[in-house]
Order: structure tokens, then sequence, then C-alpha cells
């Protein structure tokens, strides 16, 4: 785990704040960040904590550019399900964003981020089974921005989100590529559930098996909560 910044915090609330404390930083030292955003309910209360400073005048997202991470494949933007519009009213909307890079085709993608000489900043939460976006394993760390079929531990684990609505099946996601080209990583990390794969991502070897394990090849800072380490 050697070049890694590990931050243990003991509860959401610690989590959501130090995380905020973080990207933060990020924004103030460079205010054309570019930044992946993840979705799911870990970065949430970072979010809405960032939400709130932008609100007090305490930091300026305004030239920011938010870049999607990872869609379903065949939702638009009004089904409940569009990660484009979770991302929207979380994150872009909230912080007075109005630069964004949306994930259609992975040509599209690739071209618009490298007109943005790449990312800045991706935030980024762990995967049941160590996927970062929707790349799910085995995923190289080459492995390019591409639609791809999910695995069944990911439609179990997103079912969660969705009550009765089916999860879709297709993805396109953000290639390991282009994330681990970031020139910061920030790792979310909550819940005794992810215990396990954290360490695998933290301590094991460095497998497609377990995408997340690449991570330490980058400028890698992890933000967990108790159960998620100890």
């Amino acid at each position: 785990m050697s070049g890694v910044t590990l931050k243990i915090q003991p509860d959401a609330e610690g989590l959501a704040q130090t995380a905020a404390d973080f990207i933060s930083a990020q924004v103030r030292e460079k205010p054309d960040l570019s930044i992946l955003v993840a979705t799911g309910n870990t970065p949430m209360p970072a979010y809405a904590e960032l939400a709130r400073r932008v609100q007090a005048g305490e930091v300026d997202f305004s030239r920011a550019t938010a870049v999607q991470l990872d869609e379903y494949l065949g939702v638009t933007d009004d089904d409940p399900r569009s990660l484009w519009d979770w991302m929207r009213r979380s994150f872009v909307k909230p912080l007075g964003i109005t630069r964004t890079v949306r994930l259609k085709s992975p040509a599209q993608f690739e071209a618009a981020v490298a007109e943005l000489s790449g990312l800045d900043l991706a935030i980024l939460g762990l995967g049941p089974n160590g996927h970062l976006g929707f790349n799910e394993p085995p995923s190289p760390p080459d492995a390019s921005t591409r639609t791809l079929e999910l695995t069944p531990a990911s439609l179990e684990s997103n079912a969660a989100y969705w009550g009765e609505l089916a999860v879709p099946t297709g993805a396109i996601t953000a290639g390991m590529d282009l994330i681990l080209a970031a020139r910061q990583t920030l790792l979310l990390v909550t819940g005794a559930h992810k215990r396990d794969i954290l360490h695998a991502a933290l301590d094991g070897p460095e497998t497609p098996e377990v995408p997340a394990s690449f991570l330490r090849r980058t400028a890698l800072t992890v933000i967990a909560d108790g159960a998620a380490w100890t």
C-alpha cells in the first residue's frame, strides 16, 4: 500500500467532511478542475456538504467540469435509473457547474476528455467485486471506454437503488485507462460489506479480477469509515 494516503473516519459524517475538504482543496488549487464523478450512496453526503459550502461562498466550482463516470444503456434522462440525472441533481446543479462531459459513446467521450487534457480528479466508489464505474472484473489497466454487460454481483448491488424497477443489464463506462490517468484519485468506501474487497484492492495483488487494485498506481487518497477497514 506504499504511496496510498489512507484516512479512516469514525462515521459517514466524518467521511463527508474529510472528502469535502479534499475536493474543495483541489478546486481552490485549480479552479477549472476536471472531475470524474461517481454516483451511488457513498459520496452523497460529501456532495451535500460541498453544496453547503458553495451556498455559503466558501468554495467556487463555477469553472470546473463534471465528467460522467458511467451509465446504463437504454435509459432516458427522465428515467429514475439515469445515472446522468443522478449526477446532475446531486453534484452538477447544487455546485453551480455549467461545464459537463456526458458519457454517450466511447469515441465521443474519449475525445471530450482529451480536449480537457485528461482528468484532474477522479472521485470513485468501490464496487462489491472491486469494479470501478462499470469496469467489471476482469478489467485490465488498459481497458478502454466501452459498453459491456453487468455481472450478477453488480446487478444485485444496484437493485437496492431502484426498488421494483429492473436494473438494466447493459452499461457504458469510462475506461480503466482514463481513470488510472487521473492526476488525483479519491476513493470513498463505507460499510462492513466492503471490508474484504477494500483490503484486496489495497493489500492484495494487482489483478484484473480486482480492477480497483490498479489504483495503487495512481496518486490515491482513500477515505473509509471504520466499518470498511477494521
